[in-house]
């Protein structure tokens, strides 16, 4: 088992090759080991992030097939069943590691905070979403900024300690993980522009 130290410092390393353009033997192999890893997977973190294009956690990471075990919903929002898949994980494969994943520019977070200023018309599927984000929007548009990159900016990171924040005191089973079995909820932010991810919330 890989303890979250040394499975942030794998995430860490694989963001600097993805950044530097250069990619690590095992990660472009990595397709060599599918048959391998059919009997079983041992993930060293587990990544809850935005199903965004622009922001896959396998590449942005610069992991292969079977490194990480990963989560992706529009605005990286922790719903019931998104619990349920970090437990699974942490519980099944003893995962150490969690990774709440935002991204700059997310269009979910700008939904929902276009949502504040005049309540749009949404289906079902996009409200529950919005739903999720339209408090942390109005509590970040209520500090009185005035930059619309600058609220963004708040928002999305605002989003990501929401996330982590129910990870860690949601689930009763992560929760004695937590104090009892080393796992660890840490927040992240993927530049869009930089490609650099800045681990912000809860740095080992």
């Amino acid at each position: 088992m890989i303890g979250a130290k040394e499975a942030l410092a794998r995430l860490r390393e694989g963001n600097r090759r993805f950044v530097s353009g250069v990619r690590s033997v095992e990660a472009m192999v990595a397709h060599m080991r599918r048959e391998q890893l059919v009997a079983e997977q041992r993930p060293f973190a587990i990544v809850l992030g935005c199903s965004d294009s622009r922001a896959p956690a396998e590449i942005v990471f610069d992991q292969g097939l079977g490194d990480l075990f990963v989560i992706r919903v529009a605005g990286n929002i922790v719903a019931p069943s998104q619990v349920g898949s970090v437990e699974f994980a942490a519980a099944r494969f003893g995962t150490r590691l969690v990774i709440v994943l935002g991204h700059s520019r997310c269009g979910a977070v700008t939904a929902a905070l276009d949502d504040v200023r005049s309540r749009g018309m949404h289906p079902a599927g996009v409200r529950a979403i919005v739903d999720r984000i339209r408090p942390i929007a109005q509590t970040v548009l209520s500090v009185g900024l005035t930059d619309e990159e600058q609220i963004l900016r708040h928002a999305v990171r605002a989003n990501v300690r929401a996330s982590v924040d129910h990870l860690r005191h949601g689930s009763a089973l992560l929760e004695g993980m937590i104090a009892k079995e080393g796992l660890v909820v840490v927040g992240a932010e993927y530049s869009l522009e930089s490609g650099e991810v800045d681990f912000f919330e809860g740095d080992i």
